[in-house]
Protein backbone atom coordinates (compact mmCIF):
# COMPACT_ATOMS: atom_id res chain seq x y z
CA UNK A 1 0.00 0.00 0.00
CA UNK A 2 1.15 3.55 -0.87
CA UNK A 3 1.35 6.25 1.42
CA UNK A 4 -1.70 7.17 2.70
CA UNK A 5 -3.35 9.90 4.23
CA UNK A 6 -7.72 9.87 5.79
CA UNK A 7 -9.26 13.10 5.85
CA UNK A 8 -11.28 13.80 8.89
CA UNK A 9 -14.26 13.84 7.12
CA UNK A 10 -13.93 10.18 6.01
CA UNK A 11 -13.98 9.26 9.51
CA UNK A 12 -17.23 11.07 10.51
CA UNK A 13 -15.24 13.26 12.92
CA UNK A 14 -12.62 14.53 13.71
CA UNK A 15 -8.98 12.90 14.04
CA UNK A 16 -6.97 12.63 17.46
CA UNK A 17 -4.89 15.33 18.52
CA UNK A 18 -2.35 12.43 19.32
CA UNK A 19 -3.43 9.62 16.53
CA UNK A 20 -6.75 8.43 15.55
CA UNK A 21 -6.86 4.13 15.51
CA UNK A 22 -9.17 3.55 12.38
CA UNK A 23 -10.32 0.48 12.76
CA UNK A 24 -12.37 -1.72 9.62
CA UNK A 25 -14.52 -3.99 10.59
CA UNK A 26 -17.87 -5.92 9.29
CA UNK A 27 -20.85 -6.32 11.29
CA UNK A 28 -20.57 -10.59 11.44
CA UNK A 29 -16.77 -10.33 13.06
CA UNK A 30 -16.18 -11.62 16.36
CA UNK A 31 -12.80 -10.67 16.62
CA UNK A 32 -13.44 -7.56 15.32
CA UNK A 33 -15.95 -6.85 18.93
CA UNK A 34 -12.76 -8.13 20.94
CA UNK A 35 -10.84 -5.49 18.76
CA UNK A 36 -13.30 -2.61 19.58
CA UNK A 37 -13.38 -2.88 23.25
CA UNK A 38 -9.48 -3.10 23.33
CA UNK A 39 -8.96 -0.15 21.03
CA UNK A 40 -11.62 1.85 23.15
CA UNK A 41 -9.83 0.84 26.42
CA UNK A 42 -6.65 2.38 24.48
CA UNK A 43 -8.33 5.61 23.76
CA UNK A 44 -10.14 6.01 26.79
CA UNK A 45 -6.93 6.17 29.00
CA UNK A 46 -4.99 7.91 26.29
CA UNK A 47 -4.86 11.17 26.19
CA UNK A 48 -5.24 12.95 22.37
CA UNK A 49 -5.89 9.51 20.93
CA UNK A 50 -9.74 8.55 19.04
CA UNK A 51 -10.94 5.40 17.75
CA UNK A 52 -12.68 4.96 15.04
CA UNK A 53 -14.64 1.85 14.27
CA UNK A 54 -16.07 1.57 10.63
CA UNK A 55 -18.16 -0.88 8.98
CA UNK A 56 -16.50 -2.02 4.73
CA UNK A 57 -19.52 -2.63 3.95
CA UNK A 58 -21.10 0.97 4.83
CA UNK A 59 -17.76 2.45 3.26
CA UNK A 60 -17.00 0.25 0.61
CA UNK A 61 -14.54 2.73 -1.65
CA UNK A 62 -12.60 3.66 2.11
CA UNK A 63 -11.97 -0.18 2.65
CA UNK A 64 -11.05 -0.65 -1.47
CA UNK A 65 -8.30 2.29 -1.33
CA UNK A 66 -6.86 0.68 1.87
CA UNK A 67 -6.98 -2.72 0.52
CA UNK A 68 -8.81 -4.16 3.53
CA UNK A 69 -8.85 -7.60 2.66
CA UNK A 70 -9.44 -9.00 6.53
CA UNK A 71 -11.33 -7.47 9.29
CA UNK A 72 -10.69 -6.46 11.69
CA UNK A 73 -7.87 -4.29 10.47
CA UNK A 74 -6.69 -1.19 12.84
CA UNK A 75 -4.67 1.49 11.19
CA UNK A 76 -2.71 4.34 13.01
CA UNK A 77 -3.76 7.28 11.94
CA UNK A 78 -0.88 10.65 12.53
CA UNK A 79 -3.05 13.77 13.77
CA UNK A 80 -3.12 14.89 10.23
CA UNK A 81 -4.35 11.57 9.05
CA UNK A 82 -1.28 9.86 7.74
CA UNK A 83 -1.52 5.66 8.11
CA UNK A 84 1.79 5.44 10.27
CA UNK A 85 1.38 1.46 10.54
CA UNK A 86 -1.23 -1.50 9.97
CA UNK A 87 -2.09 -4.23 11.83
CA UNK A 88 -4.15 -7.15 10.74
CA UNK A 89 -6.57 -8.98 13.16
CA UNK A 90 -6.56 -8.33 16.61
CA UNK A 91 -4.17 -6.44 17.94
CA UNK A 92 -2.69 -7.33 21.41
CA UNK A 93 -2.81 -4.18 23.86
CA UNK A 94 0.70 -3.94 24.19
CA UNK A 95 1.56 -3.91 20.97
CA UNK A 96 -1.03 -1.17 20.16
CA UNK A 97 0.86 1.07 23.33
CA UNK A 98 4.22 -0.13 21.43
CA UNK A 99 2.89 1.43 18.44
CA UNK A 100 1.61 4.68 19.84
CA UNK A 101 4.56 5.50 21.71
CA UNK A 102 6.92 4.58 18.53
CA UNK A 103 4.72 6.57 16.05
CA UNK A 104 3.22 8.81 18.21
CA UNK A 105 5.19 9.83 21.24
CA UNK A 106 3.35 12.03 23.66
Amino acid sequence: MAATSIPADALDGPLGERATLLQLSSGFCAPCRAARGLLARVAGTTPGVRHVDLDVAHHPVLAERLEITETPTVLLLSADGDVLARVEGVPRLAAVRELLDRFTPS
